[in-house]
């Protein structure tokens, strides 16, 4: 579908990766209404930057694991023509320390938000005859690994989705998934862990946010005969 004039709405649009996601539709020529849960001065830095561009950025602030919170960001943008489900937790959870909260929060945020901002806004898409969804997930969603499995379960279960949603929602909504690598590690992975990451990474290096969005923007623009699809984007960490 066209980006030029549309509407899209980037959820966890006001940092890292799903800011640059925003940046790139906006310089396709899509407003963009911009989502956060607590980042409110990085949201208004990025808003300016996407009008710089010529185009609109509206906020939008949620907590994606409060239902309630889901369900009003979903009202509000039920005009959106793009979703992006970019907004993720990515918390360390040995299994040894795991609880039920601690999975809750990485479900609720990772899979459940997603999904019913998908089922809303998708449905409103379909009624309207257009739409294009992306689901932001990760390649441990095919191979978990240690340390972090509630967050690979979750993103397993998002492609999941992605696969049913794309089925009920067609012919005039497609829904494709991205699953991204080493791509901007967190603030509190050592650099013995990251050049642990790399060497196992076939391209040897990290990952941009740039080269998420422009992959986003290839599925929403280009891909036009593509739904249910996934594409990795991890520099081969996948088939190490």
């Amino acid at each position: 579908m066209d980006i030029f004039g549309s509407k899209a709405l980037i959820t966890g649009a006001a940092l890292r990766v799903g800011r640059e996601i925003a940046l790139e539709l906006a310089r396709g020529g899509a407003s963009i209404l911009l989502h956060y849960r607590n980042s409110r001065d990085a949201a208004k830095e990025t808003a300016e930057e996407i009008r710089a561009l010529g185009v609109g950025a509206s906020l939008v602030q949620g907590d994606l694991g409060v239902a309630a919170d889901t369900a009003r960001v979903a009202l509000e943008c039920r005009t959106a023509d793009i979703l992006v489900n970019s907004a993720s937790i990515f918390p360390r959870t040995p299994l040894a320390d795991l609880t039920f909260e601690a999975w809750d929060e990485i479900f609720d945020v990772n899979l459940r938000g997603p999904f019913f901002l998908a089922k809303e806004i998708g449905l409103a898409m379909k009624a309207r005859g257009r739409g294009a969804i992306v689901n932001i997930a990760d390649w441990s969603g095919s191979r978990p690994y240690q340390g972090y499995l509630p967050y690979c379960v979750s993103k397993a279960a998002l492609l999941a989705a992605n696969t049913g949603l794309a089925r009920t929602l067609a012919p005039e909504v497609r829904v494709n998934a991205i699953s991204p690598g080493p791509v901007m590690f967190p603030e509190e992975m050592g650099e013995r862990e990251q050049e642990h990451i790399l060497g196992r990474t076939p391209l040897g290096r990290e990952g941009s946010p740039r080269e998420v969005a422009k992959a986003v923007r290839f599925l929403v623009e280009g891909a036009t005969f593509s739904t249910g699809a996934v594409l990795t984007v991890d520099g081969g960490r996948l088939i190490h």
